[in-house]
């Protein structure tokens, strides 16, 4: 040590001493601002005390990265809505996938924008069975109860053109659905199952359009496909021989009903879809028929019979004059 001090002097020691210090401290100095700086950086992307897990924040199609950060606030999803703002826009609004999103766990704000931008949506696929002769609004009512983002009224205006061609079956849409792209599912699926049946349909020489509607009245008279079959021919026999058709399930369309038992007032109503006061097919379907009843409509049974109704055994009667009709209706 006494070597050292000759050799360097105690001023240059004292130096280097003074000098390390200063380096520790400039690192210490250092560190600490990169740590407040990272602090600061995490409170800002950190999500909100306390978080609403389980929230579902719908996205609407279109909506602008400020629109989706200030709905994200509000939900309290997240604490910085400018911050979500500029991590949007980074990656351009159209980036943004519409759909309803749920948020089961806290998430910071780099996370959150990862999600809406890959259309991440934490919420399961939707699965919808929409039963034969359901309407178009009877299918609107199923789709807005699955899906929060989507109104009865959005569906009925893509839907409400096509009332017969909405295929009934069980379908799996993705949380981003919208009503158009439901829709045209369900009008692929029409097309897909139909297409079969299009040399049989130019062979009958009726339209697809009467093919259809006359399904839609079938479905909703019978159940067993015999006697869809057999109504079938009834009710092309009535047309043939410009006879009103005369069914009663059209009146629970004219009224917006599942079920509906008209009275003899009904009977007498102004509608064109009144098939006692209207001769030949109504002229739109009255639900969405399934391919049972679109068979049925396309392959009628050949018979004479020209009347038909429900016993109270569950059994159709048939008859080929409105006198047997009558004694059927004892």
């Amino acid at each position: 040590m006494i070597q050292f001090l000759e050799r360097f002097g105690t001023a240059s020691v004292s130096a280097l001493g003074l000098h390390t210090r200063r380096y520790a401290l400039e690192w210490l100095l250092a560190l600490t601002i990169l740590g407040s700086a990272l602090l600061s950086m995490y409170l800002l992307i950190a999500p909100p005390s306390p978080y609403p897990s389980g929230a579902v924040v719908v996205v609407k199609e279109g909506a602008s990265a400020a629109v989706v950060a200030r709905e994200l606030a509000d939900a309290g999803v997240v604490l910085h809505p400018e911050l979500l703002r500029a991590l949007l826009r980074a990656t351009g609004d159209t980036a943004i996938r519409a759909g309803a999103y749920r948020f089961a766990a806290p998430e910071n704000l780099v996370s959150v924008a990862r999600r809406l931008s890959a259309g991440v949506y934490g919420i399961p696929a939707k699965r919808i069975t929409f039963p034969e002769g359901l309407t178009t609004l009877d299918m609107a009512h199923k789709v807005a109860a699955a899906f929060p983002s989507l109104s009865v009224s959005d569906f009925i205006s893509e839907a409400g053109p096509y009332e017969g061609y909405l295929f009934p079956d069980t379908y799996t849409f993705q949380p981003s659905a919208t009503a158009a792209s439901i829709v045209i599912k369900l009008q692929d699926t029409f097309l897909e199952k139909t297409e079969s049946l299009a040399s049989d349909i130019a062979v009958s020489g009726r339209t697809l359009s009467d093919v259809v509607i006359m399904a839609s009245i079938i479905e909703r008279e019978a159940r067993r496909p015999d006697d869809r079959r057999m109504i079938s021919g009834i009710l092309w026999n009535r047309i043939e021989k410009g006879m009103p058709l005369q069914v009663d399930a059209v009146f629970g369309y004219i009224y917006s009903r599942q079920t509906y038992s008209p009275s003899y007032a009904d009977l007498g109503v102004d509608s064109p879809y009144n098939t006692y006061t209207n001769k030949g097919l109504p002229p739109g379907p009255i639900c969405n028929p399934g391919l049972s009843a679109i068979d049925a409509a396309l392959h009628p049974t050949k018979t004479k019979y020209l009347f038909y109704l429900t016993g109270r055994d569950g059994l159709m009667r048939y008859a080929t004059t409105y006198k047997g009709h009558k004694a059927n209706l004892n």
